[in-house]
C-alpha cells in the first residue's frame, strides 16, 4: 500500500480545520448539545464575568427578578430617551449597513426639501406679515404721532417739562448699595478749609490704589494726584467711545432703531403680567382664526393691544376685523374709536356705505362733526335712511331751534305715530289749542299710555281749567281699564309726585285720589295709605302725602290715629296755620283725644297768642273734665308766662279734683322752684300719704333735705325710699351718691351691691359701682368689675363705652373695636369712639363720628354737648351755629349730663340753647394720658 503524496492530502483538507473556533461557539449547539465551562478553563484567578477566550465561552446567565434592586439608578446614568442603564443599541454597534442606509434616508429628505422649498417660503413670508402687525416698526407705531407735531406751536414746545427723576426713593437709593464712611484722619484734612486734590502716602489708602505692586508702594512723586486719576479715566471713557464709532463722520455704529425696538420689547407699557397678556394674544388669536367672522374676538383683540399700549397694532387689528365682519356695527364703531378724528371719519364713511341702516353708525358719525351745522346734516341724512328711528328724531330735534324744531317734530309723529314722547314733546312747543289737538291725536295713536291723560290734565291746570282736571284723571283711568291696562298703584303714585315736583298739585291731588284705593283691601287701607304717605314725605312730595292723608281721613274720619299722624306731618313740614287748620277740625271729630287739644294749644302759644291758648285749654276741660294732662298743661302755660297765682289756683283746683301722684309732684315743684322749701315738703308728704311708691315724690323730699342741710334726713329717706321703691334706679344713685360725699365708701359700695341683688342685670347699677372705684383710684378693681360688668350684660352700651377709657391709651382703639362689634348702633359706644379720636387730635375723623352719634339717637343730649363742646373749641362759629340749630331742632332730653343739669330746680325755665351752652360748659376736655370716666 502506497503512501498518498502530501499535496493531495494538502488538497483534501477542509479549510477550517486546524482554525481557532469562533468566539462564543458552542459545538454540537444545533443538534441540542450545551456547552460545558470546567475549572481548568477557567482557572482560579479568573473573573467569571469576563468574556471567555476559549472556543467554549460560559452561556449567558440571566438575571433573576431579585437582581433588580441591584440597577445603577443614578443620575449620571439617565439618559432622557433611554432611560437608565445607557443606550438600548450598546451591545450592537453600528456597522456599515447602517451608515449606508442612514446615507440614503438622507439624499430622499434632501431631495423632498428640494420640492418643499416654494411652499416653505411662502409660509415663511406670511408668518413675517403677521409678525410685522403684532410688532409693527417704529415708524408705523409713531406715525400719527408725527402727523400731530405738525400743529404744535413754538409756544408749546417751549414749555414742554424736563424730565424729571419719577423714581421714588427706594429705587433711587437701592437697600444694595452701601456707602462707607471715610476715616477720621481723612475728616481732619479738611478742618483747615483747604482743598487737597492728593492722598498723604502715612493714610494707609495709598496701598489700596490699584497699580501699586506692594502695599503702601506709591508713585516716585511720593503721594497720588486725584485730578490726574480723573483725566486719564474720562481719557479712557473717550477712547471707548472712539471705538464704537464709524470712522466716517463720527456716526456710531449703533442701530439706534434696533435699539429702541429692543427697550420697547423690554420695558413693559402693560402693568399687568406680560405672560397673562402673550396667553390672551394667543387665545384671541385661535378663535380669530378658528372664526374669522366672529366680531367680539376682533374686537377683543383689539382693545387687548391697546391696553398694552400698541396702539397702531390694535388700529391694524381691527380694521382687518371690518373686512372679515363688514356687517357688525360694533366693529365699525370700535375702529372709529380707535382711529384718529380724521381716520375716524373715512372709517365710519364706509361703514355707512356698508350699513347705512345702522343708528348707532349714524350718531357716531355727527358726533365726530365739530361744526353744529355739519352735525345736522348728518341727522337729516341718516333720517331718510332710517325715518322709523326714534332716536334719530330725538337727537336731530335737540339740535334744532324751537320753530325748526316744530316742523321736524310733525314730520316726527308722521314717521313714528307710537312713540309718546315725539308727541308730548310736540305737544310741550306748541300753543295752548293746538296741544289739545296734537294730545288727542296722541291718545288715538297710543290709547294704552297714561302719560298723555296725565300731560293732558297738567296742560289743563297750567291754563287754569281746575274743574277738567280730575274729570281728565278719571276718564283716563275707566278708558285704560276698558282698553285692558293694568292699574298699577305704585306707577300712577310716582306719576303724581312728579307732577308736584313739576308745579301741577291739582294734578297730583287728583291723581292720589283716584288712584289710592285701588286695588287695596278694606282691612289694609289704614295701614298701607300711613306708610303711603310716609314714603312720600320722605321723598319730598309733601302734597302727595297731605293729598293722602286728606283722603284718608274723609274715610276714617273718628280714627285718632290718623289724625295724629296728619298733625305730626303738618308740624314737621306744613305751616302753623295749616297745623291749626287741621286740628280743629281733630278735636271736631275727636273731642277726647287730650294730644289734639293741647296740640293746638302749644301751637298757640309758641305763636305768642296766650288768650287764644287759654281758650282751647278751657274748651278742652269740658271735653275733658278730670284729665291730668290737661290740667298740667295749663299749669304749665301759666307758670312759663309768670303768672304763678293762676298757676297755683290751677294746681289746688286739680289736687282738689284728681290728686294723682303728678299732680302732687308738679305742685310741689312749683313751690320748690319758687323757693318755698317748707310747702314743698308739706306737698310732698301729703303726696307720699297717698301713693308711697312714687319714686319722684321722695327723690324730690331727699333734695330739697339736701339743700336745706338735713344730710342725716335726706339720707334716711333715700333709705326708705329704695325700700318702698326697689327697682328705681334714680333712688340707689343718690342714696350711694350721698353716702359717698359723706366719705363712707364701704357702705356706697354695700349699698351698691344690695342694687345689683335687687335689680339684677341692670347695666346701670354696674356702671355707678366701677365709677365708684374709679372715684376713689382703685383702677385694679374697677377693671375687674367690669369684666363680671360685661359677663352679665355683654349688649350694654353705657358699660362698652366706659370699657373703652378703662384701658390703657395703647389698647383704646382695639377695645373699640370689640365694642363696636357688640353694640354697632349704640350711640354710648359710638360717642365713645368720638371722644377717642378727639383725645387723638383727628378732629375731623371726630366731628364724623359725632354726626354719626347724633343721626342714630338725636334725643341724646350728651352726645350734642360733647359736639358742641369741640365745636366751641375748633369750630368756626358756622359750625357752632349749625350744632346749636340742629340740636333745638331735635329737642333732646336724655344723657347722663344733659338730665343733671336739666333737671336742677335753678334751670328749670331755662330753654334748649341754654341748657346746651350749661351741659358743654360742665364737661372735661379730653385728655389722652388723663384716666376719663364720662
Amino acid at each position: 500500500m502506497t503512501t498518498p503524496p502530501a499535496a493531495l492530502l494538502n488538497k483534501n483538507k477542509k479549510n477550517f480545520i486546524g482554525m481557532p473556533a469562533p468566539l462564543g461557539y458552542v459545538a454540537g449547539v444545533g443538534r441540542g448539545a450545551t456547552g460545558f465551562t470546567t475549572r481548568s478553563d477557567i482557572g482560579p484567578a479568573r473573573d467569571a464575568n469576563d468574556v471567555s477566550d476559549d472556543r467554549h465561552a460560559p452561556p449567558n446567565k440571566r438575571k433573576k427578578k431579585d437582581d433588580d434592586d441591584d440597577e445603577d439608578l443614578n443620575d449620571a446614568n439617565y439618559d432622557e430617551f433611554n432611560g437608565y442603564g445607557g443606550s438600548l443599541c450598546s451591545k450592537d454597534p453600528y456597522d456599515k449597513d447602517d451608515e449606508e442606509a442612514d446615507a440614503i434616508y438622507d439624499e430622499i429628505d434632501k431631495r423632498m426639501d428640494e420640492k418643499r422649498r416654494e411652499y416653505r417660503e411662502q409660509r415663511l413670508k406670511a408668518e413675517l406679515e403677521n409678525y410685522r402687525q403684532e410688532r409693527p416698526k417704529i415708524q408705523q407705531m409713531f406715525s400719527d404721532l408725527k402727523r400731530e407735531l405738525a400743529h404744535v406751536s413754538e409756544n408749546e414746545w417751549s414749555s414742554i417739562p424736563e424730565v424729571g427723576d419719577a423714581r421714588n426713593r427706594k429705587q433711587r437709593n437701592p437697600r444694595t448699595e452701601r456707602f462707607t464712611p471715610l476715616p477720621d484722619s481723612v475728616l481732619s484734612h479738611n478742618l483747615g478749609g483747604e482743598n487737597v486734590t492728593t492722598i498723604d502716602p502715612g493714610s494707609g489708602l495709598a496701598s489700596m490704589m490699584p497699580g501699586t505692586s506692594t502695599p503702601g508702594m506709591l508713585t516716585p512723586s511720593g503721594d497720588l494726584d486725584l485730578r490726574k486719576i480723573g483725566q486719564a479715566r474720562n481719557t479712557l471713557m473717550g477712547m471707548r467711545l472712539n471705538q464704537v464709532s464709524d470712522a466716517v463722520g463720527g456716526q456710531t455704529v449703533v442701530d439706534p432703531k434696533g435699539y429702541l425696538t429692543d427697550l420697547q420689547s423690554m420695558i413693559p407699557q402693560y402693568g399687568g403680567d406680560i405672560n397673562d397678556v402673550k396667553k390672551a394674544r394667543l387665545l384671541l388669536k385661535s378663535v380669530r382664526e378658528t372664526n374669522p367672522n366672529h366680531p367680539p374676538a376682533w374686537i377683543a383683540s383689539a382693545r387687548l393691544e391697546e391696553v398694552t399700549g400698541k396702539i397702531q397694532s390694535a388700529r391694524n387689528l381691527i380694521m382687518k376685523g371690518c373686512e372679515m365682519c363688514p356687517k357688525s356695527e360694533d366693529v365699525w364703531l370700535e375702529a372709529a374709536r380707535l382711529q384718529p378724528p380724521d381716520m375716524a371719519k373715512a372709517v365710519i364713511a364706509q361703514s355707512v356705505q356698508t350699513l347705512p341702516h345702522s343708528p348707532r353708525i349714524w350718531i357716531k358719525a355727527a358726533d365726530l362733526e365739530q361744526e353744529l351745522k355739519a352735525k345736522k346734516r348728518v341727522y337729516r341724512k341718516a333720517l331718510e335712511q332710517i325715518p322709523n328711528s326714534e332716536l334719530l328724531w330725538k337727537l336731530a330735534v335737540e339740535l334744532e331751534e324751537e320753530e325748526d324744531a316744530k316742523i321736524l317734530l310733525s314730520r316726527a309723529v308722521e314717521c313714528c305715530p307710537t312713540s309718546v314722547d315725539l308727541w308730548l314733546a310736540l305737544a310741550r312747543l306748541e300753543k295752548y289749542e293746538n296741544s289739545r289737538k296734537v294730545l288727542n291725536k296722541a291718545r288715538e295713536n297710543n290709547p294704552k299710555d297714561r302719560q298723555i291723560w296725565i300731560t293732558a290734565a297738567k296742560l289743563e291746570e297750567a291754563n287754569g281749567n281746575t274743574m277738567l282736571v280730575s274729570k281728565i284723571i278719571e276718564r283716563a283711568i275707566s278708558t285704560l281699564q276698558a282698553n285692558m291696562v293694568d292699574i298699577n298703584r305704585d306707577f300712577w303714585i310716582k306719576d303724581a309726585m312728579e307732577a308736584e315736583h313739576a308745579g301741577a298739585v291739582l294734578t297730583c291731588q287728583s291723581i292720589i285720589k283716584n288712584i289710592i284705593g285701588y286695588g287695596v283691601e278694606d282691612e289694609d287701607r289704614k295701614h298701607i295709605w300711613m306708610e303711603d304717605a310716609d314714603s312720600c314725605a320722605t321723598q319730598g312730595a309733601f302734597e302727595c302725602a297731605r293729598a293722602i292723608y286728606s283722603h284718608a281721613l274723609s274715610i276714617f274720619p273718628k280714627k285718632k290715629s290718623v289724625w295724629l299722624a296728619a298733625a305730626h306731618f303738618e308740624r314737621s313740614h306744613g305751616t302753623r296755620e295749616s297745623l291749626e287748620t287741621l286740628l280743629q277740625q281733630a278735636v271736631t271729630h275727636c273731642p277726647q283725644e287730650e294730644t289734639l287739644w293741647l296740640m293746638g294749644a302749644k301751637s298757640k302759644w309758641l305763636a305768642e297768642d296766650v288768650p287764644a291758648a287759654r281758650s282751647i285749654l278751657a274748651l278742652a276741660f269740658k271735653a275733658n273734665p278730670n284729665s291730668e294732662e290737661i290740667w298740667l298743661a295749663a299749669v304749665k302755660l301759666e307758670s312759663e308766662n309768670n303768672e304763678y297765682e293762676r298757676a297755683r289756683r290751677l294746681l289746688a283746683k286739680a289736687r282738689s279734683q284728681t290728686a294723682t301722684p303728678k299732680v302732687m309732684m308738679k305742685s310741689a315743684h312749683l313751690e320748690w322752684a319758687l323757693n318755698n322749701l317748707d310747702v314743698a315738703i308739706n306737698l310732698l308728704n301729703e303726696g307720699l300719704k297717698e301713693s308711697g311708691d312714687f319714686a319722684k315724690l321722695w327723690m324730690m323730699k331727699g333734695q330739697i333735705l339736701e339743700q336745706q342741710g338735713n344730710i342725716y334726713e335726706a339720707w334716711e329717706v333715700y333709705r326708705d325710699a329704695v325700700k318702698r321703691c326697689p327697682s328705681s334706679i334714680p333712688l340707689w344713685r343718690l342714696l350711694s351718691g350721698l353716702e359717698e360725699r359723706q366719705g363712707r365708701l364701704v357702705t356706697a359700695r354695700a349699698t351698691l351691691e344690695k342694687s345689683r341683688v335687687r335689680n339684677p342685670m341692670n347695666d346701670e347699677l354696674w356702671l355707678m359701682a366701677i365709677r365708684l372705684e374709679l372715684r376713689a383710684e382703685q383702677r385694679e378693681v374697677s377693671r375687674s368689675l367690669m369684666a363680671r360688668a360685661l359677663q352679665e350684660c355683654p349688649s350694654s352700651g353705657i358699660l362698652w363705652a366706659q370699657a373703652i377709657f378703662l384701658e390703657d391709651p395703647a389698647q383704646r382703639k382695639s377695645r373699640s373695636v370689640d365694642a363696636l362689634k357688640r353694640c354697632q348702633d349704640d350711640a354710648h359706644v359710638v360717642l365713645a369712639v368720638a371722644k377717642m379720636f378727639w383725645m387723638d387730635g383727628r378732629k375731623n375723623k371726630a366731628r364724623e363720628w359725632f354726626n354719626k352719634t347724633v343721626k342714630i339717637d338725636p334725643d341724646l343730649g350728651d352726645a350734642w354737648a360733647w359736639y358742641y363742646k369741640m365745636e366751641i373749641l375748633f369750630g368756626t362759629e358756622d359750625q357752632q351755629q349749625e350744632v346749636r340749630k340742629r340740636c333745638v331742632s331735635a329737642d333732646p332730653h336724655h344723657g347722663e349730663h344733659w338730665s343733671s343739669v336739666s333737671k336742677s330746680i335753678h334751670n328749670w325755665r331755662k330753654k334748649t340753647p341754654e341748657i346746651l351752652q350749661l351741659v358743654a360748659d360742665t364737661l372735661p376736655i379730653p385728655v389722652m394720658n388723663r384716666e376719663v370716666y364720662f
